[in-house]
C-alpha cells in the first residue's frame, strides 16, 4: 500500500536493497514498503564510467525485482564514489581505509548516488544521478586512524560515515539533495513517486 486513501488499488512498494542505510532513509517517507536484495552482477562493464556504472546498476536492481513483482513500484539505488575520476570502493579493512583516508584529505570526492523508480505497472522507470561533491578535511594519521577505530566504516566507499562520526573529518558537502550522500536522495525520489501517482499528506 502507497496511497493512504485507496489501498486496494495502488502498488507494493519495494526498495531493492539488502543496504540498511537506504532502509532507514526510506522510513522517514512513512510510506509502507519491503526491502528485497536483488542479488545481481555489480562487476563494472568494460571501458564504463563510475557515473555510467552508477545509473546501469540503479537500473538493473530494480528491474530484476520488478521481474519477480511485475505489480509493484520498485527503488533502485547504486553509489560510485569518484577521486580525480577514478573510482573508490569500499575499503573493506583498516589499512585499506586509513590509505583511502589518506588519499583523499584535503581534496574533493565526487558521489554519485544513481535512483530508478520502475514502475511495474505501466512498464516505464525514471533514471537520474545525484551527486555529492565533498571535501574531506587535511587531517593527520592519528586523527584518521582513531576515528576508524571508533566508527569502522569499512563497508562505505569513501571510509566515512557522514551520518555519523564521520561528519567530523568533511569540511565541505555540496549537494542538492543531502540524503544522496547516505545511499538514497529522497529529493529526487519524492519527485519520481509523485510522478508514479504517490500521495504523501492524504488523511482519513
Amino acid at each position: 500500500m502507497i496511497a493512504r486513501t485507496n489501498p486496494n488499488s495502488t502498488p507494493r512498494l519495494i526498495l531493492a536493497s539488502s543496504s540498511a542505510y537506504r532502509r532507514e532513509l526510506l522510513q522517514r517517507l512513512q510510506l509502507p514498503f519491503e526491502a528485497i536484495a536483488p542479488h545481481i552482477d555489480e562487476t563494472p562493464l568494460p571501458g564504463e564510467t563510475p557515473d555510467a556504472a552508477a545509473l546501469r546498476l540503479a537500473r538493473e536492481k530494480a528491474a530484476a525485482i520488478v521481474a519477480r513483482h511485475p505489480d509493484a513500484l520498485v527503488i533502485g539505488s547504486d553509489q560510485v564514489a569518484t577521486l580525480d575520476g577514478a573510482q573508490i570502493g569500499k575499503p573493506g579493512d583498516h589499512a585499506r581505509a586509513l590509505a583511502q583516508l589518506q588519499t583523499m584529505r584535503g581534496r574533493q570526492v565526487v558521489f554519485h548516488t544513481a535512483l530508478c523508480l520502475w514502475d511495474g505497472r505501466e512498464g516505464t522507470h525514471q533514471l537520474e544521478n545525484v551527486q555529492a561533491f565533498v571535501t574531506f578535511r587535511d587531517l593527520p594519521d592519528a586523527e584518521l586512524d582513531a576515528y576508524l577505530r571508533i566508527e569502522q566504516p569499512y563497508d562505505c566507499a569513501g571510509s566515512a560515515k557522514n551520518e555519523g562520526l564521520g561528519i567530523a573529518i568533511l569540511e565541505r558537502i555540496d549537494s542538492s539533495d543531502p540524503t544522496a550522500l547516505t545511499g538514497l536522495p529522497l529529493i529526487a525520489l519524492t519527485t519520481m513517486l509523485r510522478r508514479a501517482g504517490v500521495s504523501f499528506f492524504n488523511q482519513q
